[in-house]
């Protein structure tokens, strides 16, 4: 991985950790599903309208917008608006790191080194000492909603892969990433109408321009144009460059970003076991990115041709 790529990793773990605040603050006057369509939906709409579709199989797309775009989101919000403390939730959510290896793996023969394997360990370590400290914050079924998300987050991440690798012509990351926006909204608004009521989440939004409602509508402009956009943006680029295995860890970054967050402007206060942990995730993502694998000789006149990337399924 390149250091560009690699600090284009880091600066998408910042957004996606100070995410977790907008999603907070939406959630405090929105209900989750109908929210969670509302952040696709405004997307969804000019992308059908001006961004041409992209050239990847359907199947690939669908599971990208179902894993990452409905699934996560589904599991996520419903497990923040049942109580689950937002620094807490920017943690458990990493556990779509090692799933996506996990299932890079099984699925898509994704090789990994022992250095890769030993430095996911020691991250999904210091998360696990983070979650053992502040397991006392939440109940049992926010942290298992949580993982769900997670795990969803994974199989959008495989979907997005196998995408930009069916893709015949340009692989246009960013159509992708668009079109995956496409997806969400109409499930979700169904899944809203069933179970929160049909006009309830319409009734938030006429109240949201009032005097009360104005930091929600901030917390979902950011979610839109800084999260879901710039961040999924990126982070599909990434994707589409290199295995799931060495980008999938960055992800481990996030829950440091989001428990400071949370501990600066919500008063979430982790303690010094916490910060050992988030240190400890810091040194097990960063080894994640190092492949070590032996190079052979070559004379320093003669030029080196990276071969592409093989994707087996």
């Amino acid at each position: 991985m390149t250091p560009r790529d690699r600090l284009l990793g880091l600066t998408v773990a910042i957004m996606w950790g100070l995410n977790f605040l907008a999603i907070r603050v939406g959630l405090d006057h929105f209900p989750p599903y109908f929210f969670a369509a509302l952040r696709f939906l405004l997307i969804a709409i000019p992308v059908m309208i001006f961004v041409p579709r992209p050239q990847v199989p359907a199947r690939w797309l669908l599971l990208y917008g179902f894993g990452f775009g409905f699934g996560q989101f589904v599991f996520l919000y419903w497990a923040m608006h049942t109580g689950m403390p937002t620094g807490l939730a920017s943690l458990v959510l990493q556990s779509s790191a090692p799933f996506t290896v996990l299932l890079g793996a099984v699925m898509l023969r994704e090789k990994l080194s022992a250095w890769q394997v030993s430095g996911i360990g020691v991250a999904v370590a210091g998360m696990a000492l983070i979650g053992w400290d502040r397991s006392h914050q939440a109940a049992l079924l926010p942290v298992i909603l949580t993982l769900l998300a997670g795990l969803s987050w994974a199989f959008g991440n495989l979907g997005s892969r196998l995408a930009a690798a069916g893709t015949t012509g340009d692989p246009a990351p960013m159509r992708l990433m668009l079109w995956m926006c496409v997806i969400p909204p109409l499930p979700m608004l169904a899944l809203s109408a069933a179970v929160e009521g049909p006009s309830t989440g319409w009734e938030a939004l006429g109240t949201a321009f009032s005097a009360d409602g104005w930091p929600a509508l901030i917390g979902l402009a950011y979610i839109v144009l800084i999260g879901t956009i710039a961040g999924s943006g990126i982070w599909t680029i990434l994707m589409g460059r290199y295995p799931a295995g060495t980008v999938a860890p960055l992800s481990l970054l996030v829950p440091v970003v989001g428990i400071g967050a949370s501990w600066l402007f919500l008063h979430e206060n982790p303690s010094a076991l916490s910060l050992v942990g988030a240190v400890v995730v810091i040194a097990g993502a960063s080894a994640a990115q190092i492949r070590r694998t032996p190079r052979a000789a070559v004379p320093s006149n003669t030029p080196v041709r990276q071969a592409p990337a093989r994707l087996e399924v």
